[in-house]
């Protein structure tokens, strides 16, 4: 890709980037949240066609000029973005060969597509009966079946959108292997990741992009990179401490969980919580450790107004008096505010833009007769967007235009604008940069000087040893442990993390 530059309305979103890819190579593309990276390769999929952007993509000795998706694909370039394009309630066969059938005499071969569907499933390591819909499958076995679609459509060059993003850890080193494996079937790999570490192990050579310009390209082995050398050309600085120093002051017990338990919402024998407690105590940092599906999420979204599953029976004490939390409504007014791990479905409503996302949780802060004061909803998303840094021209841009790690920002905005004693953080730092990831740390920190709790739940270990003053783990429902952070480290978290039997003080 040559001196490719893309505009939106106000912004310069791509400055005459460049980008070459060897054949059979893993080439990644590293850069903070808003820094261009998947404009970029929408630009090379042709979700952007020629005429939108100017420069020249040169593909194989020729410029082309991608008018749509499906003309990018028929040349071999496919892309999978970091939210899977899969249909939950068809089956892995039907999402595979969708807008592709094969046919006979004019009619869709079902014999036939089931019988590549396997072929290809087998390719990319499952083995689940493709008549199985998306819905009843993993995340992690939902991006195979992307890379099996893709796999179906003479892929050549594969472009990865954050694609481990939501795995968990066994999960991602499946995908990476895949990944290494297709390289040596000559598939080359474009990759979009924040997680450096996974960058380092398996990529030959990664392209820096910071403030829609490239700032070089590195090769892994002959430049001998490591984390601390992509941070440096990301945030054109070294991030000395990712996790910011504090000296904790904490105070009394005031949210307690007591004997929690909770049923799932469809499947009435399978127990999500069970007989869980747990304290937070003012100014304190609370982690949640445990694997994909262990029950951390369910267990912050049944405490929030019982977004989740059927309650059956435990108790919310606060301030030391039993709350009744049935409802979000009742939760917000208890002073409870939940960041959920998903922030395009549960955290944000798309069509909305940003000042009014900002104050949506509690428009009766900024109400007066049932009527909102809109200037008041303009101050204060400004005054939110330059403390949180959001990166945008205007407060009133659509949260569908921001980067990822901007929408996190604006849904912590969102609950920091209910002012709560207690936040529930569900993986707040997925799928965003360092220096993003360093400043929601930073926040983090601040609620906690503040007097607040703060409940975080994540997958990424050194993330919770780096910010949390105790942790509890989790497995299948029930906590296992609490560990103050002094007395934790990640052997310790995982075997907590991965046995029934109970530690907890």
């Amino acid at each position: 890709m040559r001196q490719i530059t893309k505009e939106f309305p106000g912004v310069k979103a791509l400055a005459d980037v460049s980008i070459k890819v060897r054949a059979n190579e893993i080439h990644a593309i590293c850069g903070e949240n808003g820094a261009g990276k998947s404009t970029l390769m929408k630009v090379l999929s042709g979700v952007y066609p020629f005429g939108t952007y100017s420069g020249d993509i040169v593909y194989q000795g020729e410029v082309m000029r991608f008018r749509d998706i499906k003309s990018s694909e028929a040349a071999g370039i496919v892309i999978i973005h970091q939210e899977l394009a899969l249909i939950p309630e068809l089956s892995i066969t039907e999402n595979i060969f969708l807008g592709n059938e094969p046919t006979r005499f004019g009619a869709i071969n079902w014999v036939e597509a089931k019988r590549r569907a396997i072929e290809l499933l087998a390719r990319v390591g499952l083995t689940d009966d493709p008549d199985t819909q998306i819905k009843n499958i993993g995340v992690g076995k939902q991006q195979l079946v992307e890379i099996a679609k893709a796999l179906n459509k003479s892929v050549k060059l594969l472009i990865l959108d954050e694609p481990t993003a939501a795995l968990n850890e066994s999960d991602s080193q499946h995908l990476l292997d895949l990944i290494r494996g297709l390289k040596g079937k000559g598939i080359s790999s474009i990759m979009i990741s924040h997680k450096l570490n996974e960058i380092e192990e398996v990529a030959d050579a990664i392209t820096i992009i910071r403030d829609g310009h490239t700032i070089e390209t590195l090769d892994v082995k002959a430049d001998g990179v490591n984390e601390d050398r992509i941070i440096r050309g990301m945030v054109g600085r070294t991030l000395e401490n990712r996790f910011p120093d504090r000296t904790p002051n904490i105070g009394e017990v005031f949210f307690e969980v007591k004997n929690w338990n909770v049923q799932h919402p469809q499947v009435a024998e399978r127990m999500v919580v069970k007989n869980s407690s747990f304290t937070v105590r003012r100014g304190e940092v609370v982690g949640f450790a445990g694997l994909m599906g262990a029950g951390r999420t369910e267990l912050a979204m049944s405490i929030f107004g019982r977004s989740y599953g059927n309650f059956l029976s435990g108790q919310i004490i606060k301030d030391g008096k039993e709350i009744s939390v049935k409802t979000v409504s009742d939760a917000i007014k208890h002073g409870l505010a939940y960041v959920s791990e998903d922030r395009k479905a549960l955290g944000l409503n798309l069509l909305d833009d940003i000042k009014r996302s900002v104050v949506s949780a509690k428009l009766t802060k900024i109400s007066r007769a049932e009527v909102v004061n809109e200037s008041e909803e303009y101050r204060i998303a400004e005054e939110y967007r330059k403390s949180l840094r959001i990166k945008t021209p205007t407060v009133d841009e659509g949260v569908n235009k921001l980067s990822g790690g901007n929408q996190q920002k604006v849904v912590l905005a969102k609950w920091m604008f209910t002012d709560p004693d207690l936040l529930i953080l569900d993986e707040p730092t997925r799928g965003i940069d360092v220096g993003a990831k360093a400043e929601i740390y930073a926040i983090i920190r601040e609620l906690a000087a503040q007097g607040k709790g703060v409940i975080m739940i994540s997958s990424e270990l050194p993330e919770l040893l780096g910010v949390s003053d105790r942790i509890y783990t989790i497995f299948e429902g029930t906590i296992t442990n609490n560990l103050p952070v002094a007395e934790a480290d990640p052997e310790t978290l995982m075997r907590n993390m991965t046995s029934k039997k109970k530690k907890v003080a």
